[in-house]
């Protein structure tokens, strides 16, 4: 029996699986990435990596405070350091106290000095009104309020954005000072505050 002949032009029948196996293979080795693609894969993944301790540190850079008004002047103090922001009211007169201390009031129980750091700071005092306010900060072993004459809000700022000093700040403000913004909002330190060896005396009073 002859073998039937091919006509020219014509195309072999192909085995089951042969064309679309064919196809698969030569799908997949499209499918391998080039070295440049490789390596962008590569940066992709290290970047990954890289974000979170980048997004640390960046936190680790900022620190919130809590902005208020001092005889027109604005300062702020470290919300870490802050316990509540209270009324002030019901203030009882310490007699021979320093001038910064106003009294002591009760809040929540607790009998808490008030210091007007107006005077500390040797600003002009402004008198009271229903906007005052005291922070009461704290740490582990001390505690006690300060005088504001308005609270402004909360705001984050950048630690490595913060200037030294102004010329126009005392040597006691100087003192206590952790950086003044661009815009000129004097940052306190709550722990030199809160450390200070003649407060932790006033408190006593």
């Amino acid at each position: 029996m002859k073998a039937k002949k091919i006509a020219s032009g014509e195309k072999s029948a192909s085995l089951p699986g042969e064309e679309t196996g064919g196809r698969r293979i030569s799908e997949e080795s499209q499918k391998i990435p080039t070295t440049e693609e490789q390596n962008k894969i590569m940066l992709a993944r290290a970047q990954a990596l890289a974000w979170q301790p980048e997004k640390e540190e960046a936190a680790a850079e900022r620190i919130e405070i809590v902005e208020f008004l001092l005889a027109s002047e604005r300062y702020g103090i470290e919300l870490s350091c802050i316990g509540e922001i209270y009324p002030l009211k019901d203030l009882t007169w310490i007699p021979c106290a320093p001038p910064f201390v106003m009294g002591v009031m009760n809040v929540r129980g607790k009998i808490i000095s008030v210091i007007d750091i107006r005077k500390f700071f040797e600003l002009p005092d402004k008198g009271l009104s229903d906007l005052n306010k005291v922070i009461i900060v704290r740490d582990d072993s001390m505690e006690f309020g300060i005088l504001a004459d308005a609270i402004l809000g909360v705001r984050v700022l950048s630690f490595g954005h913060l200037l030294p000093s102004l010329p126009t700040l005392t040597d006691i403000r100087s003192d206590y000072l952790k950086g003044v913004t661009e815009d000129r909002l004097v940052v306190l330190d709550g722990g030199k505050i809160l450390s200070d060896r003649g407060v932790v005396v006033h408190e006593e009073v």
